[in-house]
């Protein structure tokens, strides 16, 4: 059952309950279906805080639009561009040979690769880079979607999509291309890592 009501009904243990907004009278849905035991346990201790504190998060799942209403950034904290992307690989020399002589990115020497206890590589992607891991990687390498568009995916702007198409097309790298119909193609790296490559004017 769904109704509007003050905080104090909260206490009614009803699997549904609608809180009315004070400010613009708009009502959003809160569920409070919780079986947990730690639910009961509270309510029988009376420390209905446990209570409060999942029907806050709720709220801020179902009464989306209403959480960002009143979230105000007061501080620019100055953000300027992504620096770089980590990317996870099983064997660092195979996936360098794969970025650097297949897609022609330049290593970054300036960057240490001994300070951390793991080994990798820096490869600049313009003015921004990518931080090759050679670290266990938790995703499954199968079963991943054929079109990396549909995939977490990095996304690097060039200026010529059907070179670049020509040069997976010799190396026998598998791709697809954009499915909007837009000057971009999708491929992998030899860790199912999936990258997009997008066609930019500037």
């Amino acid at each position: 059952m769904s109704y509007c009501s003050s905080m104090a009904s909260l206490l009614s243990p009803s699997p549904t309950v609608l809180l009315q907004h004070k400010v613009n009278r708009v009502c959003v849905t809160v569920s409070t279906n919780i079986t947990s035991k730690s639910y009961w346990t509270s309510v029988r201790n009376g420390r209905w805080h446990d209570l409060s504190f999942v029907t806050k998060a709720k709220m801020a799942v179902e009464g989306d639009v209403l959480e960002k209403e009143s979230v105000s950034v007061n501080e620019d904290y100055g953000v300027v561009s992504v620096h770089h992307v980590g990317i996870l690989c099983e064997n660092l020399e195979r996936s360098i040979d794969f970025y650097q002589n297949i897609l022609g990115l330049e290593i970054n020497e300036a960057r240490p690769d001994d300070k951390l206890p793991y080994r990798g590589a820096w490869l600049w992607v313009g003015s921004e880079m990518i931080h090759l891991m050679e670290l266990p990687n938790p995703d499954p390498l199968t079963g991943r979607p054929e079109h990396g568009g549909r995939d977490r995916h990095t996304c690097i702007a060039i200026r010529d999509v059907s070179k670049l198409k020509a040069i997976l097309d010799k190396a026998g790298i598998p791709y697809t291309l954009s499915r909007s119909g837009r000057p971009a193609i999708f491929t992998r790296d030899p860790d199912a890592n999936a990258l997009e490559f997008t066609q930019v004017d500037n």
